[in-house]
């Protein structure tokens, strides 16, 4: 934010010196200063679009409450097929993943803004440290950027796909010891009003992508033809329809956000 900041009063003070001292050669120095600023500045701004939005989201909606749900996700996909696993707190398919954790660093970064945790779901010691929290708008910009840093929070997908996979033994432990992934990206909704909490919300999920090995992705592949309750393989249109499928009996209902993987 600081460098866009500093980019675009250089660019202004550039423009100004073009028109101030038109057709001479300081005023061309001014106006060559501005066009060899002015690329640098559009790049800045894109790279920097969603911090913008969070600034602006603490001027508009800065006494308002927010719930923010901080979110990762993994895509697992094998034989053009991916695969979900069934909610513990939903009775819905979804993909592996869940809610990134706080660290006592993080935790203290957190009660400085004055965060309280999400009354839609009872804090125990599953839910504890949840970024899943509620905080007043005027500290949103404030919040993404300790976010995007990645200091004081959770940074691996590792721990809820040990839980849902290899705890619940849908896959062995022996040939899962460690995975490798790619991170794919981030998802960073627009800030709505939620009917289902209340408030004004905003929905960040970082995408992962699991990278087999030749004997996990075997034994990920044997699991297709499994008939199970704790996960189902499904192709991307049945994810997008919800798990509708036109002329059958309705399939197992499908956690909108699954979309996000694709």
């Amino acid at each position: 934010m600081t460098k866009i900041i500093a980019y675009f009063a250089a660019c202004i003070t550039l423009l100004a010196g073009g028109f101030i001292f038109p057709n001479s050669t300081l005023g061309d120095i001014f106006t060559g200063g501005f066009l060899a600023l002015l690329a640098p500045l559009g790049i800045q701004t894109f790279a920097g679009r969603i911090h913008l939005r969070h600034f602006w989201y603490s001027l508009r909606y800065s006494r308002r409450d927010v719930r923010i749900s901080a979110a990762y996700l993994f895509r697992i996909k094998v034989d053009g097929k991916y695969l979900l696993v069934r909610g513990a707190r939903f009775p819905q398919y979804q993909p592996v993943g869940g809610v990134f954790k706080a660290s006592a660093q993080g935790i203290t970064f957190l009660q400085g803004i004055g965060a309280r945790d999400d009354d839609l779901v009872g804090v125990d010691s599953t839910s504890e440290a949840d970024l899943r929290i509620r905080i007043k708008g005027r500290h949103l910009s404030k919040f993404y950027a300790w976010y995007d840093t990645r200091e004081g929070r959770e940074d691996a997908p590792w721990r809820e796909f040990h839980e849902e996979l290899i705890k619940s033994n849908i896959i062995p432990a022996n040939e899962f010891p460690y995975i490798f992934h790619n991170y794919v990206g981030r998802i960073v909704e627009r800030i709505r009003f939620s009917e289902y909490a209340d408030s004004l919300e905003i929905l960040i999920a970082d995408i992962y992508e699991l990278l087999p090995n030749p004997s996990q992705e075997a034994l990920l592949r044997a699991t297709i033809a499994e008939s199970s309750e704790l996960f189902k393989w499904v192709d991307g249109v049945t994810i997008q329809r919800r798990g509708a499928v036109p002329g059958q009996p309705q399939q197992p209902y499908i956690a909108a956000h699954s979309a996000k993987i694709l």
